[in-house]
Formats: structure tokens, sequence, C-alpha cells
């Protein structure tokens, strides 16, 4: 007898849920339904532009809906009738009343070893907090954010190099091929789901442009992980003669070059290089952003503005 395939539904939006869907498809689990966010505008036309999952989903032959509010979805799964809901960065919380649904529930990819770093910005703030490394964690989903019992959990390295978005893409296929790892036995029962222990449980915030600001108090290793937290979104940036300043690539210049200048000066760095002071060493501000005009290199940001040299950047 031909074993019947379960009936899933697959619930994300951005790229980082699309290693998911395409794992499941691969591996003789494509969904019935995919769910996303409805399409949204974007760049600088604001033309209307469909999720990643959309996009995927679309070319991969199963139906899309893209309900607007979230009390549409008790409807949908009421009519779909799904023995599980595979869900991963989806974008919205799932009512109370639909968890219990699916005979199998929601399994969460989650890009974090829970219950360390629940909440939205899990992958930033692990680079802004210098950790070594990292995971994904795979939970039922409960009505509490990320608190579900865990299913499976792998860990990885976070590279001195990694930032936002290189993090983002690999997290993002370790949790495809964590699911497909323990989809079968899951659904067969075989795994036993352990609570989360609630004490060793950390939160991590919503991020903001505002966020991106540099404190030149601090170190010049701490302002780097914070340009590789905030890579590509919301970036980093400094006021300079009340103009703001993007910053869009720089590095840890090594030496004790700033020791007696006040964190936040300007100075030549030892190859003649746009540097800044901070509060224990300074940092190369390789490429830059003036406002209102097009990135180019410290170098000739500094060419161009003779008197920068001891100016202090707030």
């Amino acid at each position: 007898m031909q074993e019947l395939k379960p009936k899933i539904i697959f619930l994300g939006t951005p790229e980082f849920a699309v290693p998911s869907l395409l794992a499941l498809i691969a591996n003789g689990f494509k969904p019935v339904l995919a769910i996303t966010q409805p399409d949204k505008p974007a760049g600088r036309k604001q033309e209307l532009t469909p999720p990643p999952i959309k996009q995927a989903a679309l070319q991969n032959e199963i139906l899309v809906l893209q309900p607007p509010a979230k009390n549409d979805l008790a409807e949908i799964f009421l009519q779909y009738r799904p023995d599980l809901c595979v869900l991963v960065a989806y974008g919205s919380i799932i009512p109370k009343d639909c968890l219990n649904q699916p005979r199998g529930g929601f399994l969460n990819i989650h890009p974090s070893l829970l219950p360390k770093y629940r909440g939205s910005s899990p992958i930033q703030t692990a680079i802004l907090n210098g950790e070594k490394e990292t995971g994904v964690s795979i939970i039922q989903l409960v009505s509490q954010v990320d608190a579900g019992p865990i299913i499976a959990q792998k860990t990885m390295a976070i590279a001195e190099t990694d930032n936002a978005e290189t993090l983002s893409k690999k997290l993002a296929e370790l949790g495809a091929e964590l699911l497909i790892e323990i989809l079968a036995n899951y659904l067969a029962g075989r795994i036993l789901p352990k609570p989360q222990d609630e004490s060793k449980a950390t939160f991590t915030a919503m991020i903001s442009r505002e966020d991106g600001q540099i404190n030149w108090q601090k170190t010049a290793a701490e302002i780097q992980r914070q340009f590789r937290a905030f890579y590509p979104w919301p970036g980093v940036f400094t006021q300079i003669s009340g103009q703001r300043l993007k910053i869009a690539n720089l590095s840890v210049l090594e030496g004790n070059f700033s020791a007696k200048l006040v964190p936040g000066a300007i100075f030549f760095g030892p190859q003649g290089e746009l540097a800044v002071s901070c509060g224990q060493g300074a940092v190369e501000l390789k490429t830059v952003q003036p406002a209102g005009k097009k990135e180019m290199p410290g170098i000739e940001f500094l060419r161009g503005q003779k008197d920068l040299i001891s100016k202090v950047l707030k």
C-alpha cells in the first residue's frame, strides 16, 4: 500500500523562508498551500511586489493565499484541514484558536538556540553581542512568542566576516536541512518535544533605523559588530556638521593611532586613510555616503573635505 503523504500548509514570507519551502518540495513533502503576507510596495518606485515565498510557491505550482487579516486563517485551516503547518518567518501572530487545528500542530523554525534570543532580531543580536556560535531551533508553536517546546536544534559557528545578510542565508539553509532531518520522525510521533527552560530565556528587540547611529564612545570592535549586525539594514551612520553620513564599509585599525584623541575624532590612518577614534581603538571608514550623494571611498571624501581632520563625529 502506498504511504499517504501528509497534507502540509506552509506559512512564510521573506527570503529566509524560501530554503525550507524548497526543501519540503524536493523531499516529497510538497505543501498543498502556501500562506504569505500581502504584496507590498518596494523600491524607489514603490511598485507592488510579491513576497519571496509567493514567487517560490507559484514557480512550483503551489496555490498561494495572502489573507489581509490573521483572523482569516481559522477559516482557511478549516477548509484545508492540514495534518501539519510549517511556519518560517511568516510575519504575523497565529491566533490561539488555530494552533491545534492541524493534527501535528505547527512547526516553527527560529534562527537562534532557544530559549536564548527569542523575538524579532536574533541574528543581529547574536552578532552585536559577539557570540561565537548560533544555530536554529525547530519548536512547536504556542501562543507565547518563541516559547514552544523544542523538537530539534542545530549549532553553527559565526564567522568573523559574517554580517546579518550572510548569517541569515546560512541559518536559512541550516533550518531547511534540520526540518527534513526530523520531519518523518516527528510525523510518526517518534520525537518527544522538550520544554524550554524559561529561566534561561533572553529576548531581542525590534530594530529601528535609529539603532544604526554609531556611539563613538564604544570600542572599535563593538562598532564593527554593529556594522556587521545592521548590514544591509538599517546600516550604520554618524553625524558630521549636522549632516548624516552613512558608513557603507568600515574595518578596525590595528594599532594605537588614536590613543590621544577623543572618541569620534577624525584623523589620517597609517596609510593616509579616513580614520576615526573610538572609546578604545579606531576604525577606518572605507566607504561612506554623504547625505544626498552616492557612495564613495572614504579617502575620496577626505580629499574633498580638507577641514575634516580633527573634527569630531557625533
